[in-house]
């Protein structure tokens, strides 16, 4: 990183910075930068976005809190914030304030997961009792409450509360996963795979494919095991072809295989998926692009360009741009060979 020797409204940097290369803290890089603290990006009262040092963003949505304490949504925001950087003791006490006051499901939430990270096991698991009553259709709240019993190392109740968050919402992934790490832990992997398929095959969860993408998942990473994740991927898209994150695992699995072919044939039927799913346009572009498929390529990014989705998008104009470039280049290169 080079920093020019000028300070804010054109004022001197400190003479050991102007006199040569000099190491700095990342506190002391973000003042001489002119932020107090590490820069954020906010909107300004216009929506324009404009960079902030966080500790300036914090005491202004603290003075705006205090201003008006009675405002929650001020309350919240300000909370969100304190969160986002790690500042858990001073969001601990704002929460408490909300909650004290009677509060939502998604301020018992976040209660309880501050005190979580405070090792407050025993307040957080009161906490997310709380939320797990206020919102009783969601698995959410269950979930936090699993770490605070993996943090207890009460393994029944850990495996009880798992269990519950799946049978409220039998295609939430992250409950798949973490009961699989924690028989895992208790038993081995072998032992974990069979519970997830036992569970799996019950009347309840026989439609979702979430189980089979947590099994995936457990042996995609190791090269050793990617055929063993290449069938529970497969399993995956039986259960729900129409599930966007079975096809995700499966193309990128084929993906990494080489298989260029298979993730065409997979994907091609689910072009429209991809007009609000930019994950899966990518896995597909890249198989039509690395296959050097032109034409296919050209059509598909066309679609793409008129989606609705922002994101899908701008994904398809960055790269219809790139093979412009490339084309181009193609161009250019059989022109020299031509004149020479």
């Amino acid at each position: 990183m080079v920093l020019i020797p000028l300070g804010p409204d054109g004022e001197p940097l400190p003479k050991p910075v102007v006199e040569g290369p000099v190491a700095l803290t990342q506190e002391q890089m973000w003042k001489l930068l002119g932020f107090n603290g590490p820069a954020v990006q906010v909107q300004d009262q216009e929506g324009r976005p404009i960079l902030i040092g966080v500790e300036d963003l914090l005491k202004a949505l603290e003075e705006g809190h205090k201003a008006d304490p009675q405002d929650a949504n001020k309350a919240r925001i300000f909370a969100l914030e304190l969160m986002k950087h790690e500042r858990h003791e001073k969001a601990e006490q704002v929460l408490g304030k909300i909650v004290a006051r009677g509060g939502d499901a998604d301020d018992w939430l976040r209660l309880g997961i501050v005190q979580t990270n405070l090792k407050k096991f025993d307040k957080a698991e009161g906490t997310l009792k709380g939320a797990a009553n206020l919102a009783k259709e969601s698995p959410v709240p269950l979930l936090h409450l699993s770490k605070v019993y993996e943090e207890k190392q009460d393994a029944a109740k850990q495996e009880e509360t798992l269990r519950k968050a799946i049978d409220l919402a039998g295609n939430f992934l992250d409950a798949w996963v973490g009961l699989h790490a924690m028989i895992k832990a208790q038993k081995g992997a072998d032992e974990a795979d069979k519970a997830l398929e036992e569970l799996a095959n019950s009347d309840k969860q026989q439609k979702f494919a979430a189980p089979y993408i947590a099994l995936q998942a457990v042996y995609v990473n190791d090269e050793a095991t990617r055929e063993r994740a290449l069938v529970f991927a497969k399993k995956a898209v039986e259960r729900d072809s129409n599930d966007p994150m079975s096809l995700l695992s499966l193309s990128s699995l084929y993906g990494q295989l080489g298989k260029l072919d298979e993730v065409e044939k997979l994907l091609r039927p689910h072009e429209s998926k991809m007009l609000t799913d930019v994950r899966l346009a990518n896995n597909y572009f890249e198989a039509l692009w690395q296959s050097r498929q032109i034409e296919k390529v050209t059509r598909f990014l066309n679609t793409l360009v008129r989606a609705e989705n922002a994101q899908v998008k701008q994904f398809a104009q960055e790269r219809a741009q790139g093979i412009a470039r490339f084309l181009q280049q193609l161009q250019q290169q059989a022109t020299g060979g031509a004149k020479a």
